[in-house]
Formats: structure tokens, sequence, C-alpha cells
């Protein structure tokens, strides 16, 4: 990745006391052992020729089902506080999936790391629809079972990661998992992923838990220009992306327009999504700079956006990128948080970020490093301005298999070898390690 070529110090402002630090992974991406579970949509997917860009499935992925005490240790080595893994609800479908979450999280306890779970990190069972509203209840039921099982030990819960980007790139586009191309009637996939958060808040509540959030992405979305298109393709884009899916959590109700596009009792439904939150996550990598579309497709990150669409997000000139092509704005952290507290005033609780990294190559990675570091300085910039943010999750502990990219993008701070699984800390496993201790 184009970044600064040399590492920057640990020496960073020093964050509040109890600031909680923490690195990422997803059961999808790391787990393997795909034949010990019940399969997902994404196993579905990414079978399908073409689906995904190296040919590859997740089916061994880093093998962390069987070498979780490894990767545990590897935590342990690193010095973080907490530990953000998710739960496969097609592992714990499974006869003896809930016996492995309550190994690793026993482990994770042992070695004095607090285990985060994640309820639904987008590998839905196969056997099941976002479309179909009663989805929303038998997350429900799932996430009963799992905080019964766990509940004496977990403390932080997540309910879920990134609706956003599961109903635009799984259910409009159909470019991630399960590859449908519904435009915009994948509206009702958002509801209901939404509504299953309610749910699934209420019985982690009547287990006992008391400290639950969830883990949005979010990004500042600028227009490409002062033109009354391009501005109004920026507002259209950060409804879309930013607003429908922290509004309805934090304020109880849907951007303008919205409700009218969704099934069932929308308004009965709100009084659930909006059950109170301990914290709000919040996932954050790059701005998004907006325009109106030119009346063709367009690629970004990757990705074919039909011309149809209100909306074309553009590149970002100036700005070093990774080698996703996502480009590096620190500031931009910054000016999300900032304009979450303006926006949302008291309504907005704690915030966490749950997710922050990027990708490059190499066991030597300054990139990663400076990227780290900038993204850090940027989010202390926004609690010296008053935001309360509480913690900071790296993505990722592990190379993984990166949806569908495959096995091509490398988000880890450990390097791992596809083909022996051998697990390698790179240097900013090192940098991280040290800033931690720093901290303290």
């Amino acid at each position: 990745m184009a970044t600064d070529p040399m590492p920057r110090t640990p020496r960073l402002p020093s964050f509040p006391p109890g600031f909680l630090w923490g690195v990422s992974t997803s059961a999808h991406q790391i787990e393997g052992a795909a034949a010990e579970r019940e399969p997902s949509v994404w196993d579905t997917f990414s079978a399908e020729p073409g689906r995904v860009k190296d040919g590859s499935t997740a089916a061994v992925a880093c093998d962390h089902y069987h070498r979780h005490r490894e990767d545990v240790a590897l935590l342990a080595g690193l010095g973080v506080d907490a530990y953000r893994f998710s739960v496969s609800w097609p592992r714990v479908d499974s006869p003896g999936g809930l016996d492995f979450y309550d190994r690793l999280v026993d482990e994770l306890c042992a070695a004095g790391v607090r285990p985060v779970p994640t309820l639904f990190h987008w590998d839905l069972p196969a056997r099941l629809d976002w479309l179909e509203r009663d989805t929303a209840s038998r997350f429900a039921q799932y996430v009963a079972r799992v905080a019964d099982r766990l509940g004496d030990r977990v403390r932080i819960w997540i309910t879920l990661n990134e609706p956003a980007e599961h109903t635009l790139l799984g259910h409009a586009l159909g470019v991630h998992a399960p590859g449908s191309r519904l435009l915009f009637d994948a509206l009702p996939v958002a509801h209901h992923q939404l509504l299953a958060h309610g749910l699934a808040v209420g019985a982690l509540r009547a287990a006992g838990a008391r400290d639950i959030g969830i883990a949005n992405s979010h990004g500042p979305t600028w227009p490409a220009s002062p033109e009354p298109a391009d501005v109004a393709a920026a507002d259209f884009y950060d409804v879309l992306l930013n607003r429908m899916f922290a509004e309805p959590v934090l304020l109880g109700r849907y951007p303008e327009g919205i409700a009218e596009l969704l099934p069932g009792d929308v308004e009965a439904d709100l009084e659930i999504i909006a059950e109170p939150l301990d914290w709000y996550g919040i996932n954050y990598y790059a701005p998004a700079r907006v325009g109106a579309p030119q009346g063709v497709a367009t690629e970004f990150g990757g990705v074919s956006l039909p011309a149809e669409l209100p909306f074309a997000p553009r590149p970002i000139e100036g700005r070093p990128v990774t080698d996703s092509g996502w480009p590096v704005v620190p500031e931009g952290l910054t000016e999300l948080l900032t304009g979450f507290r303006d926006r949302y005033g008291d309504k907005l609780p704690p915030v966490i970020i749950t997710e922050n990294g990027c990708s490059g190559e190499g066991l030597d990675d300054p990139g990663r490093i400076a990227y780290l570091d900038g993204h850090l300085r940027a989010l202390h910039r926004a609690i010296e301005a008053g935001v309360d943010v509480r913690g900071y999750f790296v993505w990722s502990l592990l190379d993984n298999w990166e949806w569908a990219e495959g096995y091509a993008r490398r988000f880890g701070l450990v390097h791992v070898d596809y083909a022996t699984l051998r697990r390698t800390p790179k240097a900013s496993y090192a940098w991280f390690r040290e800033v931690l201790r720093a901290q303290r």
C-alpha cells in the first residue's frame, strides 16, 4: 500500500483510564472446519464459479477452529484487553458447536482477555433468508441459546456487524452472499436485520446482559462538487449507508421517506429496534466522495455499481490508498465522530471503534503501522473534542479469507501462511504491543 514508508513512534497521546484496547475477527473468515457445521449462505455463494475472485472458499481459512489455543496465545502476547470474535450461527446449530465457543471463552478468560462476541457477522444459515421477517425471531432464539451458555463469563455483547454492507453488497448488488441483485427491493433485508438486533437486545437483557452494543459501519460522505446534483447524490448516499442504520437504533425512527418503503408495522418494530444500548459500535475505514451518476455503471472498491443508482462514489484524489484501493483518510474518523456527536447529542451512547485497519502485504508492514498511528491520533482528537469514546479494536488479528476477495487481501497483525497455516507476527503486531504497553 502507498503510505508513509517509515513506522512512527508508539508514543501516542494518552487515552482515558479504562479505555478498552482490542482486536477483531469473524467466524467465517478464520474458523474453517466447514464440514463440522451446518452450511451458511457464504458456503453456497463461494461454491458458485465466479463469485470469489480467486475461486477460493473459507472451508479451511485459518483453521482457527482447531488452532484457537495458538491464537489465544497470540492475543495474550499482544497484550490486548479484549478480543472481538463472532459466533457462527450455523455452527451453533450443529452438534457440539456451542462447545467450541465455551472452550474459546474459557481460554480467553484464563489468558486475561475479555471475550466480546458478535452474534451475527454475515454468515446466515443457508436455510434462512433475511427477506423473511421470521428470520428476526429465529435470530433472537439463537441469541438466547448463546447467552444462556456463555453469559456467565461474557460481559460485552455485539448483536450485528455491518447490516448496511450485508444489505447493499449481498442483497442489492449481489457481489456478496447470498448474491441477490434486488437494488431497492432489498430494503426489507435492512429492516429485518435491525428488528433482529432489537429482539436480540431484549433476549440478552432477559439473560442478564448489561453491556450491549451493535457494530455499524460509518464514514463521512463528501459531495464530489458543490453542484446541486452532486450534493443531492451525497445526501442520498449518507441516508442509505449511515442514517438508515443509525437513526432507527438511536432515535427510534427512519430518515424521511424510508419507512414508507418497508413492510409490516414499522412503527411497532421501531420501538423494538430502539431498545436502549450501553454503547454504539462504529467500524471506520474511509470517507465516501459521492456524485450524481453519469449514465453509465461505475466501479468502486472493486464493485460494479449499476447506472440506475442515484449516486456514484468517486476516488478521493491526492490520498494514499491501501492495496484494496481504499483511501487513507484518518481525519475522516475525527469528522465522523464529532459529526455523530453533533447530530445525535445525548441520544448517542458512549462509542467504541469496533473495527479499523487496512490491507497490505509483507511481514514488515510500515504502511499498516502508519495507518493505525494516524487513525489513533485522529481518534484521540475526537476524544479531546468531547466525544465519549471508550475503546478501539484493530481489524484484524489474523490474515483471513476476505469474502469475495478470497485470500488476496491481508488485514492481519499476524501473517498466516495459507499452505501451512503457520502464524507469524508482523512488525505491526510488535508496534501495537508497544503502544499498549505505553498506554498502561
